[in-house]
């Protein structure tokens, strides 16, 4: 049984208050831009705010135990991983990404791994075929729908399959 259902609103509520917390335990110890990196930040600025990055964060925590499904992209139908990172900058921001990881592989700003900020992209897979993609959320952390039979989770990129995968960040 999931943990995160959809039709149990007290659940989903306590489980929402517990991912603002993180977030914003998560938030209080975020990476400043390095200075050698500022002057690409500066010129590929974010279209989002620093609240904006957080809310992102914290509506994708409270969606950790929604079950995966292919092509999912609600609370109630279940998400994959675009599905999810969609649900999310749509119901957050007025922002409709594009649906696909490939899509997404392209989507806003690239950015430094030491230059990660809640609310970014993670885009794993090499070349012209990226393979996955998840929200980061803070101290190496990150939300994702990952695979059939699973459910939206939690992970860390120092953790066993992510830590050999590589990634690339994004940032709108």
């Amino acid at each position: 049984m999931p943990i995160f259902s959809p039709h149990n609103h007290t659940r989903r509520h306590a489980l929402q208050g517990l991912a603002l917390a993180c977030a914003l335990l998560l938030g209080g110890c975020s990476t400043a831009p390095s200075s050698s990196s500022s002057a690409l930040l500066r010129s590929a600025a974010s279209q989002l705010s620093d609240d904006q990055a957080h809310d992102i964060a914290i509506h994708a925590l409270g969606l950790v135990g929604t079950p995966y499904r292919y092509g999912g992209n609600t609370p109630d139908t279940g998400f994959d991983c675009s599905g999810l990172i969609g649900y999310v900058y749509r119901h957050r921001v007025g922002t409709a990404p594009p649906r696909t990881v490939a899509q997404l592989s392209g989507w806003g700003q690239p950015i430094a791994n030491g230059d990660l900020r809640s609310g970014d992209l993670v885009v794993f897979g090499a070349g012209p075929a990226p393979t996955h993609a998840g929200i980061y959320v803070g101290e190496g952390r990150f939300v994702h729908a990952p695979s059939t039979g699973g459910t939206v989770r939690l992970d860390q990129f120092s953790s066993g399959y992510w830590a050999r995968q590589k990634a690339s960040f994004r940032r709108l």
